[in-house]
């Protein structure tokens, strides 16, 4: 019995997928749920698992863009499963191609490039020359001409070689959202600075007794999202989203956070943040995270934030313009923690201080709002046991 395996959908509105890689070759023997191959959508990279066990005959290359229901390969539910080393024996057991020795001819035509490549050649300053014909009896194609470089003049001695390679769905997406944000909204940043040292005395004081407690480490990534969640009640313009000629408002703060997986920048969401204690932050960050590093984190997963949080500042990054997450109307961008000597009280003293920035669409917020969110988020970080805490840290953390 042959089983038809089909592309499932990843997710409301996704139409086609991407084989961005094969976990098996065509002619093995695959267990039920064993992943098989990589697809990417325009919006994750997923596993696709083995529906049933038996043998698998492969109906699609890597790089095709197939239909979501499309069949990518077949399953022989007859098939054996071989056993020990014999097994492979008999796998590698194939008639032998003896490949023919194509002996290139060097004639008149050599070197000599197509109308197309000659074009080509002739925009990029190349003589043909330069380049060596793939083509028959050496003759220069169009695609030689396309991946050739123009000498760069006196040879350095080091390597020159460059290579093409597709971009996944996934990274292709991400580009056509990033230029359509540019392009489609008034797009501002405004900027503040935050100092860190009471948040620094606080898990100071309480991390070990925090993670001793609840399993995960107090972070900042906790303080931020409570200090954003309580900016968005006090200004819920930067809460909003347009949608043609109507403005959504939410009474809810879906957060979503940016974070580095595997196959680029995942931006999983922190559900009903408004709901959650600094325990609760602290531990749906963890697992999102640990879910994009895997690879398992979901279209669902990734789907309907209000407003985002990125930290490029895990990478060293001093000051950045972050870009709206569409359909969002707003970004904070958190970046390193450097020690920088400040005023206080008419005396200068050193703190550690973090750069904030708030991108944001100036059609739905008004520079008041803007600021004055990214004025809150500073207050909170700066006070958090009066702000954030109720005035009784052991309590907010839960200890």
């Amino acid at each position: 019995m042959i089983l038809e395996m089909k592309v499932p959908s990843p997710g409301e509105s996704i139409t086609e997928v991407e084989i961005a890689a094969w976990l098996v070759e065509d002619g093995d023997y695959v267990e039920k749920d064993q992943p098989i191959a990589e697809v990417d959508s325009d919006k994750a990279t997923l596993e696709l698992p083995a529906e049933e066990s038996g043998i698998i005959t492969l109906k699609a290359e890597e790089g095709d863009a197939v239909e979501v229901g499309a069949v990518v390969c077949l399953i022989d539910l007859d098939g054996k499963k071989p056993e020990g080393l014999a097994a492979k024996e008999s796998k590698t057991e194939a008639p032998k191609v003896i490949e023919k020795q194509v002996e290139t001819k060097t004639t008149y035509a050599s070197g000599t490039a197509s109308p197309a490549a000659k074009k080509i050649l002739d925009e990029k300053g190349i003589t043909p020359s330069e380049v060596k014909g793939t083509g028959r009896d050496g003759r220069i194609t169009k695609d030689d001409a396309v991946n050739a470089t123009p000498s760069m003049g006196v040879p350095t001695g080091g390597s020159r070689n460059s290579g093409r390679k597709k971009m996944s769905m996934l990274r292709r997406k991400v580009a056509q959202r990033l230029v359509a944000v540019k392009n489609e909204t008034a797009m501002l940043t405004t900027f503040n600075e935050v100092d860190m040292k009471p948040i620094f005395d606080l898990r100071k004081e309480f991390k070990e007794s925090f993670k001793e407690k609840h399993g995960v480490g107090l972070g900042f990534m906790s303080f931020f999202t409570l200090a954003v969640v309580r900016a968005l009640k006090l200004y819920p313009d930067v809460n909003s989203m347009i949608d043609g000629d109507y403005k959504i408002m939410h009474d809810f703060q879906d957060i979503s956070i940016a974070v580095s997986g595997p196959k680029g920048l995942m931006v999983p969401v922190i559900r009903n943040a408004e709901n959650l204690t600094f325990r609760g932050v602290e531990s749906e960050v963890k697992r999102l995270a640990l879910r994009a590093r895997d690879g398992q984190i979901t279209v669902d997963e990734m789907t309907g934030g209000t407003f985002t949080i990125t930290n490029g500042g895990v990478f060293g990054s001093m000051l950045s313009t972050p870009i709206i997450n569409p359909p969002q109307s707003g970004i904070l961008g958190m970046h390193n923690i450097v020690e920088r000597p400040i005023a206080v009280n008419g005396e200068v003293i050193i703190r550690p201080i973090m750069f904030v920035a708030l991108s944001y669409d100036h059609r739905v917020i008004d520079g008041r709002e803007s600021v004055g969110f990214l004025v809150a988020v500073k207050e909170a970080l700066e006070n958090p046991i009066e702000i954030l805490m109720y005035n009784n840290p052991k309590k907010a953390l839960e200890l």
